[in-house]
């Protein structure tokens, strides 16, 4: 059970690596560093769109509006780090 756990947790690792790359290539879209048309950057940017949408969206929807700041992504982010620092760990122990 407890490889099962961490296998949780570098899942949890390697979704906060989309997360982050998701927010930087919209950040460099928005700033025109990439062009967005490209064929490439348009099929990356649908899978990790595909890939954070479905927990972003809810958090956004909760969220008042703030302008044109996205604050979801650190919620999101704060979310996966409380799993893997508190609820991941406390799980391990009722196992042990």
């Amino acid at each position: 059970m407890l490889e099962l756990l961490q296998f949780i947790s570098y899942l949890i690792d390697l979704y906060t690596y989309v997360i982050i790359a998701s927010v930087v290539m919209s950040w460099l879209m928005a700033f025109g560093v990439i062009n967005a048309y490209n064929p490439m950057v348009r099929s990356i940017w649908q899978g990790l769109n595909a890939v954070t949408e479905p927990l972003l969206r809810p958090i956004r929807n909760l969220l008042p509006n703030m302008g044109g700041i996205d604050f979801s992504p650190i919620f999101l982010l704060l979310a996966c780090y409380f799993v893997q620092a508190v609820v991941l760990p406390n799980v391990a122990k009722v196992f042990m």
